[in-house]
């Protein structure tokens, strides 16, 4: 049986790849009436959104929420980098977008003034891995696979490289054994990813974990990290023994799928 939830309406404004498809469905075997405003050029048609909408058309998407009474708001999905056509401002965005412009410390900066600004129509920005918890890993190893001492070195460099590069709002992710031998910047995981990869034809070597973790300070209501099925093949390809994530604040795209992969590639998963 669903359960009771006292405000029921709640909207997701979806962007790229699947999360938004598993946060819409636990949302709602959870009881929630989950309007669904999808970014054109970005979101999957076939989650089949309520609302379709520019990046740059903030004023429409509140107008709308309003005239429906929903003041919950999720936002899941990546949205990479828009082109001029996402961006043709309406009035409501283009006084968003002067804000923005003096908040230009890094990506997560801005996000976060968007969100307030957000807000302060009247909505409520949730965080959605908090609405959807088994979409994360709880504290604790998860697979048959466990770290050595060497791996527990090297995660506890990765950490404090993750953290610095967090905290400089460059990336979230770094590849450790024994030295750094990658860290992420604009290019995103997967491409750090195939560095290493690259790296390792030509040297043979193996060993050592991907270290994913929050951005010191982080807002906790969008873009934090996620793991996939394609993150544990490029770990295996990268000739690695590892992951280390967040519990509960990083989405674990077929967790199942990424569990039952890691075991047969005998790579272990740590959440911290």
């Amino acid at each position: 049986m669903k359960k009771r939830i006292e405000d029921h309406k709640i909207a997701i404004i979806a962007g790229a790849f699947r999360l938004p498809f598993l946060v819409v469905k636990d949302l709602r075997a959870q009881g929630y009436n989950v309007f669904i405003i999808g970014i054109k050029n970005f979101c999957d048609p076939a989650i089949k959104p309520d609302l379709w909408t520019r990046l740059g058309s903030i004023g429409t998407t509140i107008k709308e929420l309003k005239k429906r009474k929903i003041k919950k708001v999720v936002m899941v999905g990546t949205l990479g980098h828009p082109n001029l056509s996402d961006l043709r401002p309406d009035f409501t965005t283009i006084k968003i977008l002067a804000r923005l412009a003096m908040n230009q410390k890094g990506h997560n900066s801005m996000l976060t003034t968007l969100m307030n600004d957000f807000e302060k129509f009247g909505f409520k920005i949730l965080a959605a891995q908090q609405l959807c918890p088994n979409i994360t890993f709880k504290k604790g190893l998860q697979t048959k696979f466990k770290p050595s001492k060497t791996d527990l070195a090297d995660i506890i460099r990765g950490k404090a490289v993750s953290k610095v590069i967090g905290k400089l709002d460059i990336g979230m992710a770094t590849v450790v054994h024994k030295q750094v031998l990658a860290v992420e910047a604009a290019e995103g995981t997967e491409e750090m990813l195939n560095r290493v990869i690259i790296m390792r034809k030509k040297s043979k070597k193996s060993g050592g974990v991907l270290v994913k973790m929050l951005k010191p300070g982080q807002d906790l209501r969008a873009d934090i990290p996620a793991i996939g099925t394609r993150t544990i093949i490029a770990v295996s390809e990268a000739k690695l023994n590892g992951i280390v994530v967040n519990s509960k604040n990083c989405w674990i795209i077929d967790k199942d799928e990424v569990i039952k992969l890691a075991n047969k590639n005998k790579i272990f998963i740590l959440a911290e």
